[in-house]
């Protein structure tokens, strides 16, 4: 299985950040370890000071393809999640001033928890029209909408296909809107399709 991440697809969480809003698809992975199989539980890593969360809607691939046209790209991927994208920001920055990889601050263990899978019908009347949202103890601090996106679903699949062969069961993080913000221990975050509540993690 192979998780695959997009960055900066939504215009506004890239200003937030101060950065470029992209030409083509930002792309990076992580590995299967940065999943939560048993508790969604993060346990904060001694060596980072600000983990941010970034909220972001899910995509499972339902069967193999290489090379797939944008017009056939919806028939890849039938069920849909929320994922929380955890980032250590200070980390980070410090490897993107040196020019280096960031596979660190992104793919640590645990740093990609993923919510309950429903069929995408359940999503909305339309993948361009998805509204997902996550709260913090209680508090809303991010909310998104797939009419939004930079690259919509279907190109994101025609781009990741030129490059890797999607296999049934790998994951696509789609972006996170605006709104990310640090965790501290004891927060409690909830991720929302709709009114769809399909994930709860807590972080110690």
């Amino acid at each position: 299985m192979k998780i695959f991440c997009i960055g900066r697809n939504y215009a506004e969480h890239a200003k937030e950040l101060n950065n470029p809003v992209p030409k083509q698809p930002l792309v990076f992975c992580k590995p299967p370890s940065a999943l939560m199989l048993k508790r969604q539980v993060l346990f904060h890593p001694e060596w980072t000071e600000e983990i941010h969360h970034e909220v972001e809607l899910v995509l499972k691939i339902c069967k193999n393809g290489k090379y797939i046209a944008e017009k056939f790209a919806h028939k890849y991927y039938d069920q849909i999640s929320v994922g929380i994208d955890f980032t250590a920001r200070d980390i980070q920055r410090k490897l993107k001033a040196k020019g280096h990889p960031w596979e660190i601050a992104k793919g640590f263990d645990g740093s990609g928890p993923v919510g309950r899978f429903i069929p995408l019908a359940e999503a909305g009347s339309s993948v361009d029209d998805i509204t997902f949202s996550l709260q913090k103890n209680g508090e809303v601090v991010q909310l998104g909408n797939t009419k939004d996106l930079l690259f919509t679903f279907d190109q994101l699949i025609a781009h990741l296909s030129k490059y890797f062969i999607l296999q049934q069961g790998d994951l696509i993080f789609t972006g996170t809107p605006e709104g990310v913000g640090k965790v501290e221990i004891g927060d409690v975050l909830e991720a929302y399709i709709g009114d769809q509540h399909l994930l709860k993690c807590k972080v110690l």
